[in-house]
């Protein structure tokens, strides 16, 4: 498993194009250590921004500068850029349409033991609600890398959240990688699992192990929550009997209600949402509560079967 967290990926990238550009600005709330953007801080200290533990001035202060041809990326845990400056993303970022890069750290449940109030169940929901705002939740270091150079090269507002610990790579370092396309890992005809975020290797590991039973279960890699691969969805939906979708999130305003509205609108076929459930987290780890919640690559793979079986989930 790779040691290589997403979060130090946005890090070395930003480093390596601020060699060139100097007109990459990073802002931080505080949170330089956990957003392993400390390295930029130091080399770069012309080009980086702390305001303290007051997120939102850091989403203000942040479309400040990209009102001043600044490309921004304010780093924040995603639990608090998400909602106490809700109004400043809203207003200052959204409808104004800066150019600032919005990296929510620890997304999730990855600050596990602290409990909700660290934890960022809503951020898709709320997020992917604000006109002119993209929702990006890359899965492994080399799928982070290609998204943050690919926002480096536009100038429109986004979201992206990662997670605080490392996940296994899925992709390798060539990869073939499209801005909002969702890349489609496997087709299948039996099932198709959409994911996103930390959940995509479960996701990979369920389908491999479905397959070795017997099952042609395929994955999409929806790192793209919006604007969202409706074609992805669609072609998925004409081609298996069952979509999962399975996301680090609530049961609300998330993956799987977007991928549900599109195939109800295009290609009716059964939709079963595996999502953290609407109420506060048990605390753990992140993998104790994937599992718990039957999240990890064991429950991904029992929720197809009895979504292809019985119709239901147990």
């Amino acid at each position: 498993m790779s040691q290589v967290t997403n979060r130090q990926v946005i890090c070395d990238t930003l480093l390596d194009a601020a060699k060139k550009d100097r007109d990459i600005v990073v802002v931080c709330s505080d949170s330089r250590g956990s957003a392993s953007l400390a390295p930029f801080a130091e080399q770069y200290p012309k080009q980086f921004v702390e305001v303290g533990i007051a997120e939102q001035n850091l989403v203000s202060v942040s479309a400040g500068l990209a009102s001043c041809n600044k490309k921004v990326f304010a780093a924040s845990p995603a639990s608090f850029l998400s909602t106490r400056s809700y109004e400043q993303v809203k207003v200052d970022v959204a409808y104004s349409k800066t150019n600032v890069t919005l990296i929510g750290i620890s997304g999730g449940v990855s600050y596990g033991a602290l409990g909700m109030t660290h934890h960022s169940c809503q951020d898709i929901a709320a997020m992917a609600s604000l006109p002119d705002m993209r929702v990006y939740l890359p899965c492994d270091r080399f799928q982070t890398r290609k998204l943050i150079e690919s926002l480096l090269e536009d100038e429109k507002p986004a979201y992206v959240r990662v997670s605080r610990s490392a996940t296994e790579d899925v992709y390798e370092e060539n990869m073939d990688f499209k801005l909002n396309r969702a890349n489609v890992i496997k087709e299948g005809t039996d099932a198709v699992i959409i994911s996103c975020g930390e959940l995509v290797p479960y996701a990979v590991k369920a389908a491999k192990e479905l397959e070795r039973e017997g099952y042609r279960v395929g994955v999409i890699d929806m790192y793209c929550l919006k604007p969202m691969d409706e074609n992805a969805v669609i072609n998925a939906a004409e081609k298996a009997d069952l979509i999962v979708t399975a996301e680090e999130h609530s049961p609300y305003g998330g993956l799987g209600s977007m991928v549900a509205q599109i195939v109800s609108a295009s290609c009716p076929k059964k939709v079963v949402n595996l999502a953290l459930p609407d109420g506060h987290i048990i605390a753990g780890t992140n993998h104790e509560i994937f599992q718990y919640y039957g999240l990890d690559d064991q429950g991904i793979k029992r929720a197809v079967i009895a979504g292809l079986s019985q119709g239901l989930v147990k």
